[in-house]
């Protein structure tokens, strides 16, 4: 298959400390990839380099097929990628309503009425029904992330080429209670297959139950380099004895333990 997006050699240092060191990265239509490892390892700077909000020291990123060059506002990418942050990153003076279509009430030429329809159609597709004029202050954690999600998947409509073909969920059930990450990672998966959702994502997140409920493929990501690559399924019976300290919690092995 054609990859949607490839990473090839990405290198990325802030100040003196190496954050990623000649990674390769490729990833496929309907892919369910999960990037996992320890803090500080560069997680959240792939999934930034990813949606072209940072750009690599070295290295080249291709977006089916064409090289980007610079960031993403430096030039249109021939896909489009959503983005979902740890924090939801919502706008706290406005509405569900008004985050959710954002992009549309700045970018398109839609009526208020048809924008309000689909902000209504992704708050429907994932569980938030009705909470439209809310602000995300009058919100659980759980329900900010959900309204977070049906922002990335909004669709425009007027420009198609902007509709989401891939996802990148940062964390998505980080400070989130066991129940309530467990609606998140189901939530994952029903966007997924739904029309309107998206069928291809990358996830980053330390918890197991969200890598084992989410992922069909894991990228293992240690000292800027990726150490380890295989499928959910091989994550209790491979040998590779980075992976068997992280998913064992063991302090001795050779992921060096800080403090």
């Amino acid at each position: 298959m054609e990859p949607l997006i490839e990473l090839k050699g990405i290198c990325k240092s802030f100040g003196n400390n190496v954050i990623l060191d000649g990674v390769n990265l490729t990833i496929y239509r309907d892919d369910a990839l999960a990037i996992i490892g320890p803090s500080g390892t560069g997680k959240s700077t792939i999934l930034r380099i990813i949606a072209g909000l940072l750009a690599p020291d070295a290295g080249e990123v291709y977006i089916l097929g064409k090289r980007r060059r610079g960031l993403i506002e430096d030039a249109e990418d021939p896909l489009g990628i959503g983005m979902v942050f740890q924090q939801a990153a919502l706008f706290d003076s406005l509405t569900v309503e008004e985050n959710v279509g954002f992009l549309l009430f700045q970018r398109s030429k839609l009526s208020v009425k048809r924008i309000r329809e689909l902000v209504e159609e992704k708050l429907e597709m994932v569980g938030l029904p009705g909470v439209s004029d809310r602000y995300p202050s009058q919100l659980s954690g759980g329900m900010r992330k959900r309204v977070s999600f049906a922002r990335a998947i909004m669709s425009n409509p007027d420009h198609p080429q902007d509709n989401p073909e891939v996802l990148l969920y940062d964390e998505p059930t980080a400070g989130l209670d066991p129940i309530a990450s467990t609606v998140i990672e189901d939530l994952v998966r029903q966007l997924q297959q739904i029309p309107g959702g998206c069928s291809s994502y990358v996830m980053v997140t330390h918890q197991e139950s969200t890598i084992r409920r989410t992922a069909d493929r894991v990228v293992f990501l240690y000292q800027g380099q990726v150490q380890w690559e295989g499928a959910v399924s091989e994550i209790d019976t491979t040998e590779n004895p980075i992976v068997q300290q992280f998913f064992s919690g063991s302090v001795t092995g050779p992921i060096h333990v800080i403090g």
